[in-house]
This record gives structure tokens, sequence and C-alpha cells, in this order.
């Protein structure tokens, strides 16, 4: 029997300060109305000193914890979705390590920018599989405010900042729950599509992101739709199989684009985009996070994540809850 990893807990944090559309059009040459049309952003939440990579990510994990009913002492690993850590060593999921005073667990950070979710749920899942963990914290946590060039209506309208968690167990029962897959891509010779200058860090100044988003957009859904076909045809599943598609929040129209593609109506796609723009790395446990919570995602449900960022690098898992 395979053992398999199973999600039992689910977290996520958001900064006080949300700014909206008509807040950045003051500082930047925009409007609502250009935004939305765009994009479907309507806001964003923005850290403040205090709200750094570490305190989110511990926020989104406790709630995660608390999902599961599980000890932070229980927990064998912790790995931490993330291109704008608080330092350059240690990594954020040490410091998160510290922070809830796990004392036996190993911890390391993955960094992907926006597919970097899937990638370290994909390390997560191998760990679990091989047995090497039994209960595993995977978060993405994102400062991406850090690295926005305010002046650049084409960027800055775009991210936000965040955290979402969520707690990986293993799973020995053969009822065809968990993670059945993932699926992981890269290619090296669009990475001057997205990427960053510099090495993002607190008070770093002309560390910015730069994006050519007519080309990742171009990219964006062709691979994705790959990918997601590339995952339900390794199980034999169709369209109509899933339940529940869960999309790294980039624009909503890429978001659109793909439920097209799968054939599933709107209220089988969850979407924050809306509310929390681009969280990177963070928006998948964010938006998880918020459908299980509301109760849209059920036990038994079978789930379709995905995810493309700088590398260009993308992906999806396929799971049932």
């Amino acid at each position: 029997m395979q053992r398999r990893s199973r999600f039992i807990g689910f977290g996520g944090y958001l900064p006080e300060r949300v700014v909206t559309n008509d807040e950045l059009s003051l500082q930047v040459e925009t409007s609502d109305a250009w935004i939305r049309e765009r994009t479907g952003i309507c806001q964003r939440h923005i850290a403040n000193e205090k709200e750094s990579c570490t305190f989110m990510a511990v926020q989104a994990a406790k709630q995660a914890l608390e999902y599961a009913k599980i000890s932070a002492n229980e927990v064998d690993a912790i790995i931490v979705a993330t291109c704008t850590p608080d330092k350059v060593f240690p990594s954020t999921a040490v410091m998160v390590q510290r922070e809830l005073g796990i004392e036996k667990a190993f911890a390391f950070d993955v960094s992907s920018a926006c597919a970097g979710f899937v990638f370290a749920l994909s390390v997560a899942n191998n760990f679990i599989q091989m047995g090497q963990a039994k209960n595993i914290l995977l978060i993405g946590s994102e400062v991406y405010s850090r690295i926005m060039d305010w002046n650049d209506r084409r960027t800055c309208v775009l991210f936000g900042d965040g955290a979402g968690a969520v707690l990986m167990t293993a799973h020995d029962q053969d009822d065809g729950n968990g993670v059945l897959s993932v699926h992981l891509h890269t290619d090296g010779q669009y990475s001057d599509l997205l990427f960053v200058e510099g090495i993002p860090s607190i008070g770093n100044e002309g560390c910015f992101l730069r994006m050519n988003g007519k080309e990742v957009f171009r990219h964006a859904v062709t691979k994705l739709s790959e990918t997601v076909e590339e995952a339900l045809s390794a199980h034999n599943l169709s369209h109509e199989d899933i339940d529940w598609l869960v999309p790294h929040q980039a624009n909503l129209r890429i978001i659109n684009g793909m439920g097209k593609k799968l054939n599933l109506p709107a209220n089988q796609v969850v979407v924050t985009v809306d509310r929390h723009a681009n969280t990177s790395a963070a928006s998948i446990p964010l938006a998880m996070n918020e459908a299980i919570r509301d109760g849209r995602i059920q036990l038994g449900d079978l789930v379709v994540i995905e995810a493309l960022g700088g590398g260009l690098s993308w992906g999806s898992s396929i799971f049932r809850l």
C-alpha cells in the first residue's frame, strides 16, 4: 500500500493594512477601472514593519496547527516557500521553528517565485512518501511590497503580501485520499520575462520586480492547462471528476481562462485575487484556507492546484481532501 500525504490543517494571515485601487491611483498613474479591467484586482494587503515574512508565516502556521489539533512538537519538518525572506540566512523556516518552539524538526526554504508552493509541496510530499517525516508544516509567505517599484503601474498594482499554511501528515489508509501526484516544469530560456533585480531585504533600495506581463500572460494559460491535463491523465481522470480548481491568484483573466479550458463553472474555481492580489507562493494556501473554512471544499473533494512563476517555472498537483 502506497503511503500518501494528506492535508489536515489550514491557516492564513493577511496584513492589517488594505490598499485599494483608488489609494494606489494617488501615487501612480492608474485608476480603479484600469486595474479591475486588466487584472480583476480591487485591493491588496500591504505589510507594516512588524509584519515580516517570518511573522506572517508563524501566524498562518499557528492556525494550521490549531485546525489540525496537532501540537507544534509533533511537527517533523517545516518548509517555507518564499522569495522575499527576511534574511539571506538563516532561512525563514528556521525562524518559524524558533518562534513556534519546535525542537526536533528540520527546516528550510524553497524559492520558486509564484510556483513556490507547488514546488515545496512536491518536496514535502516526497519526504512523507519516503517515511522521512510524518507531519510537515508547509507555508507560503511573501512580502512583495519590499520589491515593488511603486512608480511602475505595470507591476505595483498586481501584488500583495500575505501567508498561507497547511499541515500535511502521512496517510496509510487505502481509501484514495491524499496527494495523488505533483507535476513540475521549468524552462530557463524565459528567465528574463519575470525576475528581481538584486536581493530583497528590508531597506534594500533599488531591488525591484520586473515583468514582461504580456509574454508571461501568453505562456500562462497554455502551460498551466498542459500541466493540469498531465495530472489528470496520470490518474485516468477527466475534467468532470474535478470538484475544485484552486489556482495561483495572479490575474482574473488567467484564472477564468483556466476555468474555461477545464470546462469548470465559476462556482468550482476558488478566486481571491480580487481581494488579495497576487501573493505569489502564499496565494494557493491562502485560497485553500478560505475555501476550507467557509465550507466550499469538503472532505472527499477532488482538488487541482496549479501555478506559474519566474523561471519560468510551473506545476500542478491533484489531491483528494
